[in-house]
């Protein structure tokens, strides 16, 4: 059974950091390009950023979160990272986990983890 298992969030004043934690289980790590989308109160899922399948990848980001947050990965540790810095309330949203092969065969959603920004 394949489990995507965030941690890591929290509430945080403005101008703070976080680091969120994917950690998976259930299938081949490796394999699988990364994601990180978060969705606000009343707002759609949104993409946060992405990492191909090595470690060390390619990495994509939202404009929002650019020159903010990075996303790493950890293939002998099965974990991935978001690494959020300069914190705005704005970035107050339930931020998910995503893993999907390269031929999009299989997706995976983790269950959340909330991260609040206070002003």
């Amino acid at each position: 059974q394949v489990q995507l298992l965030e941690s890591g969030g929290g509430l945080v004043q403005a101008g703070g950091s976080l680091r969120l934690s994917c950690a998976a289980s259930g299938l081949t790590f490796a394999e699988y390009r990364l994601g990180w989308y978060r969705q606000a109160p009343g707002k759609e899922r949104e993409f946060v950023a992405g990492i191909f399948e090595s470690d060390g990848g390619s990495t994509f980001y939202a404009d929002s979160a650019k020159g903010r947050f990075t996303i790493s990965r950890d293939n002998a540790k099965n974990t991935a990272y978001l690494q959020m810095s300069s914190l705005k309330p704005e970035d107050t949203a339930v931020y998910y986990c995503n893993a999907v092969t390269r031929a999009a065969s299989s997706e995976y959603w983790g269950q959340g983890t909330q991260v609040t920004v206070s002003s």
